[in-house]
């Protein structure tokens, strides 16, 4: 991949399902969540610098998972691939989860929940099916598709105001009347869900040409056009519809541009949500992948994941995650999609703040020491920001979703311990067998 279509990678999976739904969880908060989403783009930034900045230095395959092995061990490595690639196929459910609640709006059958998880899973493995055909390929399909579905959202963010009611806007300021620090809080937690991803130039640095100068790139123009379509979308939405009435739909955008536009606005911005959702679904997948791959090659992940040795498409990598994936979505499946969407992205989030922790603390080791005071103070300041965010996040998580991730990720241990096994003993016995 190139710049362009590193750059289309990054928006594509940043610029996903939070674009089109995240509006109706927020709305559940009130139109207070702004504060939340300025709290979270300063948060994104610092995490986007430091991503930006390691992989202009030194740019690896694996992303999170390659700067924790190299700061602190294989170990580390290892438990940060595990918990991130594992927030990665939860959050690809929550992604199948909003291609869903939009084409609900054009086949209302599927508003049957069995329906609904049969349709998911069939999306799940036409993704696979689209990442089996090569990288190029799915780079190619996710530029048309982001480029096709994200212009009507662009109008949105700079003719939406027309429509915007200052009245409604401040009648759903805070409807659930919560102190102001726990509406903070708890929004800008939300809003992490909108910036993950701002890391998948440098994840998929094994596949992107001319890593060093590409991946930085790419990695900021993503995370400025992302926060403005972010943002601005979300205040538009809550300054049209009542916060009662956003916050109880699947597909918020395509009722917004029914109440503005009539039935084709809101055919439009349907076929556009459905669009983008799926090219996120397909750039996911080959984060998932990736992210893998690199591990099991250091004989930290199962073999199967690495692929063959002239480093081709790693199909049995594909296969395994669409199984784990469906069977999430299976497992999460509830009456209701948005609580479906919300139940997955709040363990997707807490599981993929470790990695981010881990990167402050690696981009610490290689900028913070700068001899030049002034570049290492501006280290420093961009590091504690992303640390003080991730910790928030935390703060602002479900108390049961914290206590779930932790056990989750204790078991890493014997985990660990049973792959590096696996990994250990045939690489003994062909250096046994080349002994004698």
């Amino acid at each position: 991949m190139g710049l362009f279509m590193a750059t289309m990678l990054v928006t594509v999976n940043m610029v996903g399902t939070g674009i089109f739904l995240l509006p109706a969880t927020m709305a559940s908060i009130g139109s207070i969540s702004i504060y939340g989403w300025l709290v979270g783009a300063l948060g994104a930034l610092a995490i986007g610098l430091m991503f930006a900045m390691l992989g202009a230095s030194d740019p690896q395959p694996g992303g999170p998972y390659a700067y924790a092995k190299k700061t602190f061990g294989l170990y580390t490595g290892f438990q940060s691939n595990y918990v991130y690639w594992t927030a990665n196929l939860v959050g690809n459910v929550a992604v199948a989860t909003t291609v869903i609640g939009y084409l609900t709006e054009f086949f209302p059958a599927l508003r049957t929940p069995f329906l609904a998880t049969i349709a998911g899973v069939i999306l799940i493995w036409i993704a696979v099916g689209a990442n089996l055909i090569g990288p190029r390929f799915v780079g190619a399909l996710t530029s048309v598709s982001t480029i096709i579905s994200l212009f009507p959202l662009v109008l949105i963010v700079f003719f939406g105001w027309f429509w915007f009611d200052p009245t409604v806007f401040m009648d759903s300021w805070n409807p659930g009347n919560l102190p102001v620090l726990n509406a903070v809080t708890t929004s800008a937690t939300f809003a992490l869900w909108a910036f993950m991803g701002v890391e998948s130039a440098s994840v998929a640095a094994g596949v992107i040409d001319n890593p060093k100068r590409n991946i930085p790139l790419a990695t900021l123009f993503g995370l400025i056009f992302a926060t403005i379509l972010y943002v601005g979308n979300c205040v538009v939405l809550m300054g049209v519809l009542p916060a009662a009435e956003l916050s109880n739909t699947s597909a918020p955008f395509s009722v917004a541009a029914s109440n503005i536009l009539g039935a084709t606005g809101a055919l439009i911005i349907g076929i556009c949500a459905i669009l983008k959702s799926a090219a996120s679904l397909f750039g996911w997948t080959l984060i998932i992948a990736q992210s893998a791959q690199a591990a099991a090659r250091d004989g930290v992940f199962p073999a199967l994941f690495a692929g063959d040795e002239g480093g081709g498409i790693p199909k049995w990598n594909y296969v395994v995650s669409g199984i784990l994936m469906a069977g999430i979505l299976i497992v999460t499946a509830t009456g209701s999609l948005t609580d479906q969407f919300a139940a997955v992205i709040n363990m997707a989030i807490v599981l993929t703040l470790l990695p981010y922790l881990y990167t402050s603390i690696a981009f610490l080791k290689d900028y913070g020491l700068d001899p030049d005071r002034r570049r290492a103070a501006l280290a420093i300041g961009i590091a504690l920001v992303g640390t003080a965010y991730c910790l928030a996040a935390i703060a602002g998580s479900d108390a049961g979703t914290v206590r779930d991730a932790m056990i989750f990720l204790f078991l890493s241990i014997p985990l660990y311990a049973a792959f590096r096994r696996r990994a250990y003993i045939p690489a003994t016995s062909q250096a046994r067998e080349g002994d004698h």
